[in-house]
């Protein structure tokens, strides 16, 4: 993996989706508010004025300033990182860990991609789907590899209907991946659980509580982080062995951080990510 993080001879995958002025597909969506450069002059000048110094807008070359933009934004929007201290206090007994807490070791390493694109909204992902989905690969995880879960949901960003047509990870699936080493999974769903609205259904209809988060809750047991939010998973040229990065911003106290995970992959994978998509096609084995 090193020599693909300096090599020009890599090919950069962005599997985030960023952050957008009042998308429909964020319940609590971000306000931008942008500033071009003219109204940047206007408000530098002003600094500069409150400072005691005597400057107009127009005393700027070209009468322009410094673009930029005011953000009013939680950190769960957009594609970031989830730390154990958004899932509850403590982990088994222990203090969570904050989002500036977790070790950038975590971060990065070599991704495994779990294709669950045929499991119908609202259906959880549980223990014998991640195993079925394992030997389909014919891989056994690793500790310290990052475990990507593929929904199919990204391609309903920006539209109502990605906040409620996905699968989630069940609790005890959660847990499995975790027992094995993992400490970094992701979706490219909304949330890492089932659907607010089919969670909802659910717990009206049993009174149980364990069906309200049940795969976040599971992180007060065992000690992971979640990425919601990526995207481009299907642009990815193989399942296994994919080295990416996703470290996050940090945020004091946090329970989040916006992330970025960006994969490394060789040049000239297109030909063999052409040869996975045949493969998975005919329902045969990928690598």
């Amino acid at each position: 993996m090193s020599g693909l993080l300096t090599s020009d001879d890599a090919t950069l995958i962005d599997l985030s989706i960023g952050l957008e002025d009042g998308p429909p597909s964020e319940p609590m969506p971000p306000s931008i508010d942008a500033f071009d450069h003219e109204a940047g002059a206007e408000r530098l000048a002003e600094n500069l004025r409150e400072l005691g110094h005597d400057v107009d807008a127009e005393d700027f070359p070209a009468g322009m300033g410094l673009a930029w933009e005011d953000l009013e934004v939680i950190p769960h929007a957009g594609t970031h990182l989830d730390a154990p201290w958004h899932y509850g206090p403590e982990v088994d007994g222990e203090p969570a860990k904050t989002i500036e807490e977790i070790p950038l070791e975590w971060c990065r390493g070599n991704a495994v991609v779990l294709d669950f694109r045929e499991k119908d909204a609202g259906e959880e992902i549980d223990v014998a789907d991640l195993e079925t989905a394992l030997d389909d690969l014919n891989h056994d995880l690793s500790p310290s590899e990052i475990v990507l879960i593929q929904t199919g949901a990204d391609e309903l960003w920006g539209t109502p209907e990605y906040l409620t047509q996905f699968p989630g990870m069940s609790a005890e699936g959660t847990k499995f991946l975790v027992d094995q080493g993992v400490t970094v999974i992701g979706t490219d769903a909304y949330g890492f659980d089932k659907p607010f609205t089919e969670m909802g259904r659910r717990y009206v209809e049993s009174g149980d509580e364990s069906e309200l988060w049940p795969a976040h809750f599971a992180g007060r047991e065992v000690e992971y982080c979640q990425i919601e939010k990526m995207a481009n998973l299907d642009e990815l040229p193989r399942k296994t062995d994919v080295p990416i990065v996703a470290f996050p911003i940090k945020i004091e106290n946090g329970s989040a951080g916006w992330v970025r995970p960006v994969a490394f992959v060789e040049d000239g994978a297109d030909g063999e990510r052409e040869a996975d998509s045949d493969v998975t096609e005919s329902g045969g084995e990928t690598a």
